[in-house]
């Protein structure tokens, strides 16, 4: 028995929060975790374009779902499994590019751009920005981290000069301070200067983390 595969062509989903006009001046990019949908992770942010009406928020869904439990009920979306992964990654970062290149065609050169990745989707949007066609303003890498199977100089090339912010819930079940501590120093000795902004929570985005995100002047 032989693999094959063959490439295709299938809808994948994404939701936006805002209205993408000449007059749109911040673009946030944002990818759920692990069996989440976007349409629910999107609603996070709907302060963003709710307080500033040239904001928008474009929230891609990962091409997998499946059942949460059994075979009915709750729908997730992951990313990626460790099945086929390569091919998957691959799918991913076409659509992402794609995406982002419809949406930004709409805006005004210079947009400000901001990479949320939470949880499973930081690995996502790490691989994604290193062939990505633009370079971000500002990169939030939430309750997770740089995949570690990638190039070093591929990272280093986007990290290096990057406003770049790595997020931790104090009792995050899965992924530890100390975990994340490492992670911090592995990306400053790949060029990166990253900030760690920790708050009282478990694994979960924290409006009050958001704003202060959001106030925080980026080094574009």
């Amino acid at each position: 028995m032989t693999e094959h595969h063959l490439a295709v062509t299938r809808t994948a989903r994404y939701y936006q929060l805002g209205e993408l006009s000449p007059a749109t001046r911040r673009i946030w990019f944002v990818c759920h975790g692990y069996g989440q949908l976007a349409a629910y992770f999107s609603r996070h942010f709907a302060f963003l374009t709710e307080a500033d009406p040239h904001t928008v928020v474009i929230a891609p869904e990962g091409l997998s779902r499946f059942y949460l439990r059994g075979n009915g009920g709750r729908v997730g979306a992951s990313w990626m499994t460790s099945d086929d992964r390569l091919h998957e990654i691959e799918d991913h970062i076409g659509f992402l590019n794609q995406l982002a290149a419809q949406v930004l065609a709409t805006c005004p050169a210079g947009v400000h751009t901001t990479v949320l990745g939470f949880s499973q989707g930081t690995a996502t949007v790490g691989r994604w920005l290193t062939r990505a066609p633009f370079r971000p303003d500002r990169l939030v890498l939430w309750a997770g981290g740089f995949p570690e199977d990638m190039a070093a100089p591929d990272v280093t090339r986007l990290l290096r000069g990057l406003d770049l912010t790595l997020v931790l819930g104090s009792r995050d079940e899965y992924i530890s301070t100390a975990k994340m501590t490492e992670q911090q120093a592995l990306l400053q000795q790949l060029g990166a200067t990253p900030r760690l902004l920790t708050f009282d929570g478990k694994h979960e985005l924290n409006r009050a983390v958001l704003e202060k995100i959001v106030a925080t002047p980026t080094n574009s």
